[in-house]
C-alpha cells in the first residue's frame, strides 16, 4: 500500500493515546448513542455524507455490536480478529469484509504494527452500486440488496483478496479519494465502488465461506459462472456428492430460483453482452450460449430485456 497512507494510518491519534494511558474500554460517546449496542452512522459521518473512511482503532477489544451502515473492513497490515455471528475471522493483510446492519460483530484488539481502515457506507451509497451487479443470483448481489433493505439473509462477507492486486488497487484509490480533497470526489468514489464490486462479482473463488450452506452455495454459483453453457445439474450434483433432488431443493431454498433459473439468467446476460461488445451475428451468439434453437434464444430474450436481440444491439448503438 501506499507509503503516504501508512505512516498516515500508523500515527496514535487521540483516542488511542487515550488507551495507551489506561482507558479500559472504549468510549461509547464517539460510537453509539446511549446504551444501545449499535455504532451509529450519524457519529462517524459527517453531515449529509454517504461515505467516510477510519483508521481501526488500536489496543483495545471492541464488544459485540452491530451497526446502522454498511462496513467494510481492509486490511492494510498485520491483523485483526473479528468474531461476526458467533464465526471467528482472522482478517490478514490484503483481505476485504464486509458486514452489513443485522451482523454481530466483536473484535479482539489490535496492536501497534496491525492497521485496518474501515469504510463508512449508508445503504443508499450502495444503490448506485446495483447496475455493476446485473441480475444473476450471486451472495455479494443479495448482500447489497440485504444492506438496501435492512433484512437480508447474507450479513457479511469475508474476501480472501491477499493476492489479488485489481481489488487492492482499487481500495486504495477509494481510501486516497476519501483522504485528499478530491474534485467530484462522490463521483470517483461509486464509480470506484462499482468496479470493486464488479471485480469482487467475477471471483467467487475469492469469497470465504461463512459456514457449510454458504460454502456449497458459493459452489454452486461457481459452477453455474463456470459451466453456464455446458454444466448440468446432474453433473453438479455427482461432483458434489448430493442426489439430484436434494441439491435442487437445497438451490432453490438458498437463492430462490431453480438450477434452470440461474444458468438462463447467466446464459442472457452474457448474451447481453456479447451483443454490446461484439459484432457476432446474433445467431453465433445464441450457440456460444448453448442455445441450438434461435427461435427459443429470441423468444426469451425477449421476455427477459423487453426487446429482440437486434433491436436491443441497434438501440444500444445509436
Amino acid at each position: 500500500m501506499n507509503g503516504a497512507i501508512i505512516a498516515r494510518l500508523e500515527r496514535v491519534n487521540e483516542e488511542e493515546r487515550g488507551i495507551l494511558s489506561g482507558q479500559r474500554s472504549i468510549d461509547r460517546s464517539i460510537y453509539m448513542d446511549g446504551s444501545r449496542d449499535v455504532i451509529s452512522g450519524e457519529k462517524l459521518l459527517e453531515r449529509d455524507k454517504l461515505i467516510a473512511v477510519r483508521k481501526h482503532t488500536r489496543f483495545i477489544a471492541f464488544p459485540e455490536h452491530t451497526h446502522d451502515y454498511v462496513e467494510m473492513v481492509y486490511m492494510c497490515q498485520g491483523t485483526t480478529t473479528h468474531t461476526v455471528d458467533g464465526n471467528r475471522l482472522c482478517l490478514k493483510p490484503g483481505e476485504l469484509l464486509m458486514l452489513g446492519q443485522n451482523a454481530r460483530q466483536s473484535i479482539e484488539a489490535a496492536g501497534q504494527g496491525d492497521l485496518a481502515v474501515n469504510f463508512i457506507v449508508r445503504p443508499e451509497f450502495l444503490g448506485g452500486i446495483l447496475r455493476f451487479l446485473g441480475d444473476e443470483e450471486t451472495p455479494l448481489r443479495r448482500f447489497v440488496l440485504g444492506a438496501l433493505s435492512g433484512s437480508g439473509s447474507v450479513n457479511y462477507l469475508l474476501f480472501r483478496t491477499a493476492d489479488y492486486l485489481p481489488v487492492q488497487n482499487l481500495i486504495e484509490n477509494l481510501i486516497w479519494t476519501l483522504i485528499q480533497d478530491t474534485p467530484n470526489k462522490r463521483g470517483i468514489l461509486q464509480l470506484t465502488m462499482g468496479l470493486l464490486f464488479a471485480q469482487l462479482l467475477s471471483h467467487t473463488d475469492l469469497l470465504a465461506a461463512a459456514d457449510e450452506e454458504q460454502e456449497l452455495t458459493v459452489r454452486v454459483l461457481r459452477y453455474v459462472e463456470e459451466r453456464y453453457r455446458d454444466g448440468s445439474l446432474t453433473a453438479l450434483a455427482n461432483e458434489l456428492n448430493y442426489e439430484v433432488s436434494g441439491l435442487s431443493r437445497f438451490i432453490q431454498r438458498k437463492t430462490g430460483r431453480s438450477y434452470t433459473e440461474l444458468v438462463q439468467e447467466k446464459r442472457l446476460s452474457q448474451a447481453a453482452w456479447m451483443l454490446r461488445n461484439t459484432r457476432e451475428r446474433v445467431e453465433d451468439v445464441a450457440r456460444a450460449m448453448g442455445y441450438e434453437n434461435i427461435s427459443y434464444f429470441h423468444r426469451i430474450f425477449r421476455e427477459r430485456f423487453g426487446q429482440t436481440p437486434k433491436k436491443y444491439r441497434d438501440v444500444l448503438s445509436e
